[in-house]
This record gives C-alpha cells, sequence and structure tokens, in this order.
C-alpha cells in the first residue's frame, strides 16, 4: 500500500478533529463576546454553555476516545509494514463514522442513532487491531 493510501484517512481523523476545535473556539467565543455565558459561570469547565456550544464540544472531547486506537494503529501499522488494502478500507469505514458521528453528535443528537454510528466505528475498529495482531502474532510462525 502507498504511504498516501495509509495516511489519507488518518489525515481526514486530524481534519474533523480540528475543525470541530475552530468551531469550538468560534462558537465559544460568540458565547462570550455576547454574554449568554460569563466567565465566572465557566471558570472550573463548568457545563454552563449553550446547549448547541456543549454539543461541540463533547464531540471533540470525544475525538480523543476511539480515535486514539486508530493514530496507534496506523503508526504500528506502518513501522511493521503490515497495511494492506483491508486496513486501508477498514480505516476508512472508521473514519466515515465518526464524520457520521460528528455531524449527528452536533445536530440532532439522537443517542439511539448516534449509538449505533458508534458501534460501527467500533467494529471496524475491532476488526482492524486483531487482523494486526494476528499478522504479528503469526509472522514467521
Amino acid at each position: 500500500m502507498s504511504m498516501q493510501a495509509i495516511l489519507l484517512p488518518l489525515f481526514v481523523e486530524v481534519a474533523l478533529t480540528l475543525g470541530l476545535l475552530v468551531w469550538l473556539g468560534v462558537l465559544r467565543g460568540i458565547d462570550l463576546r455576547t454574554e449568554v455565558v460569563r466567565p465566572s459561570e465557566i471558570a472550573l469547565r463548568q457545563p454552563n454553555w449553550p446547549t448547541h456550544t456543549l454539543k461541540v464540544a463533547y464531540c471533540f472531547n470525544n475525538q480523543f476516545e476511539l480515535p486514539v486506537l486508530f493514530y496507534v494503529l496506523t503508526i504500528l501499522e506502518i513501522v511493521t509494514r503490515q497495511a494492506d488494502i483491508v486496513f486501508v478500507v477498514l480505516a476508512w469505514v472508521f473514519v466515515l463514522s465518526r464524520l457520521a458521528h460528528a455531524y449527528e453528535h452536533t445536530h440532532r443528537n439522537i443517542v439511539s442513532r448516534r449509538g449505533a454510528i458508534y458501534g460501527v466505528g467500533l467494529l471496524a475498529l475491532l476488526a482492524m487491531w486483531i487482523g494486526f495482531a494476528f499478522r504479528i502474532l503469526t509472522a514467521g510462525a
């Protein structure tokens, strides 16, 4: 597999995370400038932001849960030269599920739909890890 094919899903996931951070910064700036929330109300991380700002904040924070395992696995796949077409396809399934999850989380936020989307990404990530572990543990056997 080419390095570009392996890294492109990772770059999209990073772009999602950074995009959410910028969006969150804009929303929080607006909330503070319009005095919808005062600094003293949020100084100790109290969840006193408006609902939409909280949705984006929680979605941003969520990018440091499952995606961390995706980042680690991508690096391991590259270092061990194990990345193949199955990994790349599953990586895209994972990243597309993260994009769909972020959209659902920041818009309608129907928990059952968000959970189902999360589950798709989790299964893809689990399959990637199992495949990687199998290839590494059986190499040279």
